[in-house]
């Protein structure tokens, strides 16, 4: 993962919770931010078109997605993936 990916994914995230981007740590969970279901769904739209990627995420069954959003960290792990995946 390429710190212009992370410092991506973290400005998205602040911008949704109306934080600094510094502020959000990997083991930040949405709910400590302040993101709710709604804002969580735009947040994930915010990255898809960011990174020009399709998230894995079903907002009604959130636990049987494939995309783990457990917190920041493996919310950014996951982006990474699929952005790697995209590019193979």
């Amino acid at each position: 993962m390429t710190n212009d990916t992370r410092s991506r994914i973290r400005s998205i995230i602040a911008e949704q919770a109306m934080l600094e981007p510094d502020q959000i740590t990997d083991a930040s969970t949405p709910g400590e931010l302040g993101i709710d279901s709604l804002g969580l769904v735009e947040t994930i739209f915010a990255i898809e078109e960011e990174f020009d990627i399709t998230v894995p995420f079903n907002a009604n069954e959130p636990e049987k997605s494939d995309f783990d959003i457990t917190n920041m960290g493996t919310i950014i792990a996951a982006v990474d993936r699929l952005i790697t995946e995209k590019a193979a």
